[in-house]
């Protein structure tokens, strides 16, 4: 049946099963609204791993296979972007938790205003959108080609939707946490699976070097399209953006106290980047294997060609593992982001104009919310016209609020005014860089219109490079952002008071804020310790227990680079 055994299909039957029972198990558990969006009360197990399940998703791994596949081992800083900013995660966890807020939208309320608060909902929703959309799109290509197409990329979207709309639906973020665990270990055998099958297969790295001719895709930095300066801009611009990527707040405030939040977020991350490897690897053995038989195969369905090829002639059932596995990678990742844009919609959007309706009432609005933004996500998964595509779109989407929530954290006079310009500027210029289109009727194109004009150095193969695309909307935004706050009223200093003190205040054990942002009864606010004092900029002296940490991180990233390089090179 759809090109599996009847094994494959009982492994996959019982994993769904599974899946939302465990969505109507926690169900129960939900007696206010705050259980269903941010339920404070998991350690630092479950932490990790919903790190690294709400982060680590199939998607990636077509993207990561299918860059590797046509670039060479360089396609693996499609996802190693985000490496440089790992070590960072332990220095933002502490601070996502004290703000004690629900959503990341109640932060900017907190910092600026409710207007901002609701333009954050808005780009939050859309955000998560286009990642559940880049998901399903990523899962439905590998699942189509594993079963040489006899299962549709649409038909195995609607199955992942239904699932896990229905498990975290019920359950909240509770369920997304708690089949995160189960998931993330699958995940982790879905990284692995078919590494060592088409290693094998093509001789291990001595029949890799020994077929690709090309040096370049056989080396980290290929200078002609991903080198240092690619590699160095997606970084910074990945650390703007993941700030206000809409699920890392439960990433860092779903703990007991802001250590659970900071070890899971980024060691769940760190595992992620070890992942990462097996994907570029199985893509760049990808061209060794089909070239030397003459097959021609999409890059976005290399992955799951590769499977399709090796896994049935191994044991009845070992694909529907690999399947299962699979809808784990995707599913532990849009259950977080559908609630967490249920949580903006609801908190951000409607309770302010609907306040004093019961709990049970807002956790219904909640639900309503997540099938509205799941079926925004589906409809993109329909249009997106390639994976790496999507992977593009979504990296410029999350930077959007970004520079308004990095002005708003160091700059006492950063403006509400000002919170918006630096976000409407950069999303203009992104715009108006890149191409408009509503099927085959082109509103704009940049690179059709202006790239010629470019200097040599901006362009890659006659278009606008993308890090050039990066530095003229965030450098845009940041400058718009600072004149308009020059020239704008500030905000009150009772408000901003509270806000830094939030930050400077750390987390108690079993400490229950009365409303988002706001410090419990008794809290003792630390002395401040500016390294700027009597100036409106807000840096603070770090803790101890931050430097060492965020020294910790950047030796496992040292570490992770050198095992690749080794592989690379041995």
């Amino acid at each position: 049946m759809f090109g599996l055994h009847i094994a494959d299909i009982l492994v996959l039957g019982l994993y769904l099963l599974g899946m939302a029972v465990i969505g109507f198990w926690t169900a129960k558990k939900i007696k206010e609204s705050h259980d269903f969006f941010m339920p404070r009360r998991f350690g630092k197990a479950m932490m990790v791993m919903f790190g690294f399940g709400a982060g680590t998703h199939s998607d990636q791994a077509v993207g990561v296979a299918s860059k590797s596949f046509s670039s060479g081992l360089s396609g693996i800083w499609y996802q190693w972007l985000w490496l440089p900013c790992t070590p960072f995660y332990w220095l933002i966890a502490p601070v996502m938790r004290r703000f004690r807020a629900i959503t990341t939208g109640d932060v900017f309320e907190a910092r600026y205003n409710r207007s901002v608060a609701m333009l954050y909902a808005v780009i939050g929703m859309l955000n998560l959108s286009v990642n559940i959309g880049l998901m399903l799109r990523g899962s439905s290509e590998v699942i189509s080609a594993s079963t040489q197409g006899l299962l549709s990329a649409n038909a195995a979207i609607a199955v992942m939707t239904v699932v896990f709309v229905v498990y975290g639906v019920a359950g909240g973020l509770a369920a997304a946490i708690i089949t995160d665990f189960i998931q993330g270990i699958l995940t982790i055998i879905f990284s692995f699976l078919l590494l060592p099958l088409i290693m094998n297969a093509v001789g291990w790295m001595d029949g890799i070097r020994e077929a690709i001719t090309d040096p370049s895709k056989l080396t980290l930095v290929a200078p002609a399209e991903i080198g240092i300066f690619y590699i160095a801009v997606i970084a910074f611009n990945g650390l703007v953006g993941i700030v206000t990527q809409p699920h890392t707040m439960s990433n860092c405030a779903a703990g007991k106290t802001e250590m659970e939040g900071r070890f899971g977020w980024m060691f769940g991350n760190l595992i992620k980047r070890v992942c990462t490897i097996p994907w570029c690897l199985t893509g760049v053995a990808a061209i060794v294997y089909f070239g030397s038989r003459g097959v021609e195969v999409e890059p976005d369905k290399v992955f799951g060609a590769v499977a399709g090829d090796f896994l049935p002639k191994i044991l009845p059932g070992i694909l529907g593992i690999f399947l299962a596995a699979l809808l784990a990678s995707v599913m532990s990742s849009c259950d977080a982001f559908m609630i967490a844009s249920s949580a903006l919609f609801t908190e951000n959007i409607y309770r302010p104009l609907s306040p004093h309706k019961p709990h049970h009432h807002y956790v219904t609005v909640g639900r309503i919310a997540a099938v509205a933004v799941v079926s925004g996500g589906v409809i993109f998964a329909y249009w997106l016209p390639g994976v790496v595509a999507g992977l593009e779109i979504f990296w410029m989407v999350s930077a959007m609020m970004g520079l308004a929530f990095w002005l708003g954290l160091f700059w006492r006079r950063t403006t509400v005014a000002g919170a918006w310009a630096a976000t409407l500027v950069s999303f203009a210029v992104m715009l108006f860089t890149s191409k408009i289109s509503f099927g085959d009727f082109v509103l704009w194109d940049f690179n059709a219109s202006c790239a010629q004009s470019l200097p040599d150095f901006m362009q890659w193969n006659g278009q606008l490079y993308l890090p050039w695309q990066m530095i003229l909307y965030l450098s845009s935004g940041l400058i718009a952002g600072i004149i308009v706050s020059l020239f704008t009223r500030p905000v009150s200093a009772e408000k901003l008071d509270n806000y830094y003190a939030l930050i400077r205040t750390p987390i108690e054990p079993g400490e229950q804020p009365a409303a988002p942002c706001t410090l419990p009864k008794g809290a003792i606010v630390p002395e401040k310790r500016n390294i700027f004092p009597n100036t409106n900029l807000e840096f603070m002296i770090p803790s101890r227990e931050s430097v060492v940490g965020f020294l910790i991180g950047w030796s496992f990233v040292a570490a992770i680079v050198a095992v690749v390089y080794m592989i690379a090179s041995s």
